[in-house]
């Protein structure tokens, strides 16, 4: 029976990985590496509780508090030894972040098949640390499962000759028809549900603090649970919470909770690449707070909008309603299925 390494380390990653692992263990002698990239519990452990997976097989000792170099030499290091030692036969790397990019590393360079879910993906701003991951990524994938027809034709597009590229839709959307029965109800009052991340939302106190009066502006109260990257940021630019009287500081939260907040919610505020995806299946208008987005057919019409320079105009485009909604564009929630049959014909 073959063995198959999945690496992960990041809140999409395990959200992905749910649909996916179940299928790889009925097939295959199926492992799991964290690299712990998101080391908070309810950002890490607490996502593999809700979802019912098993503990990782593996664990690395990573974090992320460090530059984007040192995280990514030192997840590298670490998943170099485990495959050094157990030598897998094949690896299986979701989405974009630092994680995904080392394990593609070494998977090349140690001649491992790599096996990339969510491929074709692309914002087209290469000043982006995750475009620059994804791309490597499918450059040296031997199976590319693209989530949308969008993702296939830009592989297409570039001339993508490496590996066979598969249209599978989009696990994301599996796991969440998985668990939507589990979802707890809220029986909030009306809210806003905002989540932000990115360094150029959060590194520059004058850019954050200009975000945090727009939201602190809105209608309706705004629940905000706090990266903690975010947090880190405030706390360095003297930014009191107690100075946006109308954002509901939260701690992070798991899955569930998110979906729930998203699925009650007015509108969903967030740079978030999976959230925007989420909020798309749940029916709910995005503002969207970066200038491009990996998702644009999420924009149709006004479903998601991108507001980056002019953070004031979110009360604006909140106010716009969408038009018609396009039922199929992550698929039909059985990705994961697609996926374990095409790695069972790859390795027969």
């Amino acid at each position: 029976m073959p063995t198959i390494l999945t690496i992960l380390g990041a809140r999409p990653q395990f959200v992905k990985h749910a649909a996916v692992h179940r299928l790889l263990q009925a097939r295959f002698e199926a492992k799991t590496l964290h690299t712990n990239q998101h080391y908070d519990y309810n950002m890490s452990a607490q996502f593999f509780k809700e979802l019912g997976m098993p503990q990782p097989d593996y664990m690395l000792p990573i974090g992320s508090g460090t530059t984007q170099g040192a995280q990514t030499a030192h997840i590298l290091q670490g998943i170099e030894e485990v495959c050094i030692a157990q030598r897998p036969d094949g690896m299986v790397l979701y989405g974009d972040t630092n994680t995904t990019l080392a394990g593609a590393l070494v998977a090349v360079k140690m001649g491992i098949p790599i096996f990339h879910i969510e491929a074709g993906i692309r914002s087209f701003n290469r000043n982006m640390p995750e475009e620059v991951n994804r791309i490597v990524a499918d450059n040296f994938s031997s199976l590319l499962f693209c989530p949308t027809q969008e993702a296939v034709d830009n592989l297409k597009a570039e001339g993508t000759t490496q590996g066979e590229i598969i249209l599978t839709g989009d696990v994301m959307l599996d796991t969440l028809l998985a668990h939507q029965n589990s979802v707890p109800e809220l029986g909030r009052t009306p809210f806003y549900f905002a989540t932000l991340h990115r360094p150029y939302n959060t590194d520059v106190p004058a850019r954050l603090h200009r975000i945090l009066v727009a939201l602190n502006r809105l209608d309706h109260p705004v629940v905000f649970p706090l990266h903690p990257r975010t947090a880190a940021r405030m706390q360095d630019a003297a930014l009191r919470k107690s100075d946006y009287p109308n954002i509901e500081f939260i701690e992070p939260i798991g899955y569930l909770r998110s979906i729930a907040y998203q699925k009650e919610s007015i509108c969903v505020l967030t740079d978030s690449g999976g959230i925007q995806k989420e909020a798309y299946i749940l029916r709910k208008k995005c503002i969207t707070l970066r200038s491009e987005t990996e998702w644009p057919a999420t924009l149709t019409h006004g479903w998601n909008s991108l507001v980056f320079e002019d953070v004031e105009k979110i009360a604006q485009r909140i106010k716009e309603q969408p038009a018609a909604y396009e039922e199929d564009m992550f698929g039909d929630g059985r990705a994961a299925q697609k996926i374990a049959r095409a790695l069972t014909q790859f390795f027969s």
